[in-house]
């Protein structure tokens, strides 16, 4: 596995590298970053999700979903409470943002292309749960967290992402085993073929538009890093070895979990008219640092998975 994720993770790097001497070149800019981003958002990865689900009903899916829901739960409250612990309020204007950036994870962006890399369609099956429990944290304690406020009207943002309106469409068609004609299914296949490279294109204009010399010279970025991508995979590593969960949901939720720091970090900044020059900081430097992290974490998980 550990070999799997690090040579898969080296080609989602080559692609990035691509990116970004394609936005210093000029062949993009940041509007067609941000065309293409809604484009994975709202078009790509839903047609992943809504592929991987026309599979035959089986228990062992449906007992292995309902496992990848309560293992991201609990992943989701160790990462809050570790962010609690080791990022501290005190003398620090930037705690809502750095512990934001510790919980959620690029799970989407970068876990789709990776999980279904290395574990194939039932990976991504058991990502969804992961990143429907993201969404619905995401937009109320993650909210909260930067605003100092609950707001109700954020959870019907949360619950009504494209990420979780296609997973319970996904999972009504599978349960009522009702399958797309194979001639759009193969259509949709092809467009969720195109999920790793735009992904990736993404996470590459995001790191071209960030003064990297500024970033790795920033020390506060390591320490959060640490807590992002060692203290909470790591977390979610014990408890996992604990429960000794099925290998597929197990491996699903700790890579989920170690991905880099969430777009939705930077988004929701800018949403707030927050700090999101530093949200921006933390999410390429957490996501050059992932391919290293995450290998790390997998030959960890080598022993004890």
């Amino acid at each position: 596995m550990f070999l799997l994720i690090f040579n898969q993770l080296l080609k989602m790097l080559f692609i990035m590298l691509l990116a970004v001497i394609c936005f210093k070149i000029g062949l993009i800019n940041q509007e067609g970053n941000r065309n293409l981003s809604n484009l994975l958002l709202m078009v790509i990865n839903p047609c992943v999700i809504l592929t991987v689900y026309q599979t035959d009903y089986e228990p062992r899916l449906v007992k292995g979903l309902l496992i990848s829901f309560a293992a991201a739960v609990i992943a989701h409250i160790l990462a809050i409470a570790i962010a609690r612990v080791l990022i501290r309020a005190k003398d620090n204007r930037n705690y809502a943002i750095e512990r934001f950036a510790a919980v959620y994870s690029n799970c989407g962006f970068i876990g789709i292309p990776l999980i279904n890399s290395v574990l194939g369609s039932e990976g991504v099956f058991y990502l969804t749960a992961y990143m429907t429990v993201f969404n619905i944290l995401a937009w109320t304690h993650g909210l909260t967290l930067l605003t100092k406020k609950f707001d109700p009207k954020c959870l019907k943002e949360g619950i009504l992402s494209p990420i979780v309106l296609a997973t319970l469409a996904a999972m009504a068609l599978f349960f009522a085993q009702i399958r797309i004609p194979d001639v759009l299914l193969d259509s949709m296949t092809y467009v969720a073929d195109m999920n790793t490279p735009v992904a990736m294109m993404i996470a590459g204009f995001s790191l071209a538009q960030t003064d990297l010399k500024k970033t790795f010279t920033h020390v506060r970025l390591y320490w959060v890093s640490f807590v992002k991508l060692l203290a909470v995979p790591f977390a979610v590593l014990i408890f996992l070895g604990f429960f000794h969960l099925d290998y597929t949901v197990a491996y699903t939720t700790l890579i989920a979990a170690a991905c880099p720091v969430s777009a939705t970090t930077t988004m929701m900044c800018i949403r707030l008219n927050d700090n999101y020059t530093y949200a921006s900081e933390i999410f390429s430097f957490t996501t050059v640092l992932s391919i290293v992290t995450i290998p790390l974490v997998a030959f960890a998980a080598s022993f004890v998975l």
